[in-house]
């Protein structure tokens, strides 16, 4: 299903990003493409139509990963960001915290063992009833500013482990508990729930999302910590992906990097989400370092093999930071980014 709706678009969605530009195929340098991680059958679809453009009008042709797009977006809009810079890259399937060395040469401080935030600010918004058509976490941020966020005490996840990996597997599951014992039925909307199911329901989100927010923090402050001493440069902390569009996530983050005299940036939240505008900001940010493979041959077959990494880390991991979950040993299948430029610059020297 998610193959078929992504060639359904693919064709309008680039025409229109074209005609918006005033641009035509033949006023392009080069073509930028997310090779992963994602979905492979949605890779698939975005790399052939990239592969097709360059092909037939002989563009150089650059593989993004998609965490680094998410990271590098910020050097847009902020122009004092300079290298070397620390990263919390947060959206529905991923949380990374990364320090920043160079374009290319990343360290994983941290990251996902299970569920993502924004997979659990999504899944909680279902259970609670809420209007997802702005996805889950502007549906939670919303309806919690009527709760109590201290009203259900939730355990913050990890906390016996000294690292800077997230989980929110637990989490899910101490907020489906409780709305089981309030006995919230998710097939009413919150918009047609009583005063008091509602304020329950807002209860529940405010407290799930203190919680989960308490944990990025917890996670924000060891990284940092860690930053320093590997690069004590570092001045300022990205903070991007889908859930960074959250106000109280910024807030609350804003005052963890304050107090370790940081500066927080965050791109404005349509850059934020997943968008086209990252890709083709990293694309000419390699493109510039002369990163970019040829142009592929215009009559390429069409069961050709893709260069596609569903399971891709962009940077080594830190060895204070390694974690033994079997879920992270298991998903580690292709090289990290970080390795695989670092082997093309030996090779160069």
């Amino acid at each position: 299903m998610a193959e078929e709706a992504h060639l359904q678009v693919i064709d309008r969605v680039v025409q229109e990003a074209l005609d918006k530009a005033k641009l035509t195929e033949r006023d392009l340098s080069a073509v930028a493409v997310t090779i992963g991680p994602g979905l492979s059958l949605c890779l698939r679809v975005g790399v052939r139509k990239a592969r097709k453009i360059a092909g037939t009008f002989s563009l150089p042709i650059i593989g993004v990963h998609h965490m680094e797009a998410h990271a590098l977006v910020a050097r847009l809009t902020e122009q004092e960001l300079q290298f070397p810079f620390m990263a919390l890259l947060i959206s529905g399937g991923h949380n990374v915290l990364i320090l920043a060395h160079d374009l290319g040469h990343y360290v994983q401080l941290g990251t996902t063992i299970d569920d993502a935030i924004g997979e659990a600010y999504d899944k909680i918004a279902k259970w609670l009833g809420l209007d997802l058509r702005r996805s889950g976490g502007p549906a939670i941020e919303e309806l919690a500013r009527e709760g109590d966020a201290k009203s259900i005490k939730f355990s913050t996840p990890m906390k016996q482990h000294k690292d800077c990996n997230f989980s929110y597997a637990g989490l899910k599951t101490q907020v489906r508990l409780a709305i089981e014992s309030k006995n919230i039925n998710a097939t009413i909307p919150v918009s047609s729930a009583t005063s008091e199911d509602r304020r329950s329901r807002a209860d529940i989100a405010a407290s799930f999302q203190r919680v989960a927010v308490l944990h990025l923090e917890e996670r924000c402050e060891r990284a940092i910590e860690w930053a320093l001493k590997i690069e004590p440069s570092v001045k300022h902390m990205v903070v991007s992906g889908g859930v960074a569009s959250n106000q109280y996530v910024r807030a609350r983050l804003d005052q963890v990097v304050k107090k370790n005299n940081l500066q927080l940036v965050c791109p404005p939240p349509s850059l934020c989400t997943d968008n086209g505008v990252m890709v083709a900001w990293t694309g000419i940010e390699n493109f510039c370092m002369g990163r970019f493979d040829p142009p592929p041959p215009a009559d390429e077959p069409e069961d050709i093999e893709f260069d596609l990494r569903p399971r891709w880390p962009l940077g080594e991991e830190y060895a204070e930071g390694r974690s033994e979950a079997r879920s992270m040993r298991t998903a580690r299948i292709h090289p990290s980014l970080t390795s695989l430029v670092q082997a093309s610059l030996q090779q160069k020297l």
